[in-house]
């Protein structure tokens, strides 16, 4: 027998149930992981609330984790027993003592970067990879917008587009949030509750405006970033905190200067192992060398029995960086 996290409706924090269950074999290409730290994403309360629907009920929660490798399938070659591990792309039911996760999502972790780094950076990492490499590629000496800067994804930004020489310009909701993030590497920062993010960026980039934003709020910030772009500038939706946008006229596009939008996810740029391998050596490298830190503060770490609490901080805006279940 082994816990995990169960819901069997969606709703608020309070369909999360924590139960006893039977973890079954493993499949002959999957690997069953004892986990050892679990990664919350915002995209957990999504699928949580029905804004994106599980495949069943009674469903699992949560698709990252890190940890040891205690069964491996018939057909698994490149994995073994007592490897240490990372994924952050498994079928829902991270939130466990005990998960079945397809080898191909796997991750070998190097001995330097500890079970809670790997839980706290790996789809978020992953994430801030494929946004800034990828679906734009941001340049040295380039000045962007991110929003959220101070968030579990945010601060890594922060940090990656230092990395790059790059210059971010982070939104954020409060004074202290903005600290952390040109802690973390921001060029500038926009306390969005009390400067005008659109005119901020003007004013920052002498009226120039910036060629891409990186929006992972939504519904609240949609015109904000929209206003922010150049003439044909690409804005980069990749969240919905605030909510979806939806109504949209495309025509707006037009009017503000023939705007590009895109509405990537990280399915569509690491769609085999070998993509995965790419992705998870660029990070790893930089977590190693020191040039991201992803320590997760004791007060963000939850034990697994308290997931329902975790996310009513999460939502409630409440976390600065990454949160982590610990079973």
């Amino acid at each position: 027998m082994a816990k995990h996290i169960q819901f069997t409706t969606t709703g608020g924090p309070e369909v999360l149930q924590y139960l006893d269950f039977t973890p079954a074999a493993p499949a002959a290409h999957e690997v069953q992981v004892e986990n050892k730290a679990i990664g919350i994403n915002y995209i957990d309360t999504y699928i949580r609330s029905g804004l994106y629907l599980p495949p069943q009920f009674p469903s699992g929660l949560g698709t990252e984790a890190a940890g040891i490798v205690t069964k491996v399938g018939s057909s698994v070659n490149t994995i073994k027993v007592g490897d240490r591990v990372v994924y952050a792309q498994s079928a829902l039911g991270a939130y466990s003592e005990v998960h079945n996760v397809a080898a191909e999502k796997i991750a070998l972790l190097p001995q330097e970067i500890s079970f809670e780094q790997a839980a706290a950076s790996f789809l978020k990492g992953l994430t801030v990879h494929y946004l800034l490499r990828q679906t734009y590629e941001v340049k040295p000496g380039e000045v962007f917008l991110f929003h959220a800067a101070a968030g579990g994804v945010g601060l890594i930004a922060c940090q990656w587009a230092k990395a790059l020489g790059a210059k971010l310009i982070g939104s954020v909701g409060s004074d202290e949030k903005a600290e952390l993030a040109k802690a973390a590497g921001a060029w500038a920062t926009i306390n969005y509750r009390t400067e005008n993010i659109a005119e901020r960026v003007a004013e920052l980039t002498h009226g120039e405006k910036v060629s891409v934003v990186y929006d992972s709020v939504g519904k609240s910030t949609w015109l904000d970033s929209l206003n922010s772009l150049k003439p044909r500038g690409l804005l980069v939706s990749f969240g919905n905190a605030s909510g979806p946008v939806t109504g949209v006229d495309l025509a707006i596009l037009n009017q503000k200067g023939g705007l590009y939008v895109t509405r990537p996810s990280l399915n569509t740029y690491v769609t085999n192992r070998q993509e995965l391998e790419s992705a998870s050596h660029e990070l790893f490298s930089l977590i190693t060398r020191g040039a991201i830190n992803v320590d997760v503060a004791k007060a963000q770490q939850f034990p697994l029995r308290d997931a329902r609490r975790a996310h009513e901080i999460l939502e409630s805006r409440q976390t600065t960086g990454s949160s982590l279940l610990i079973p």
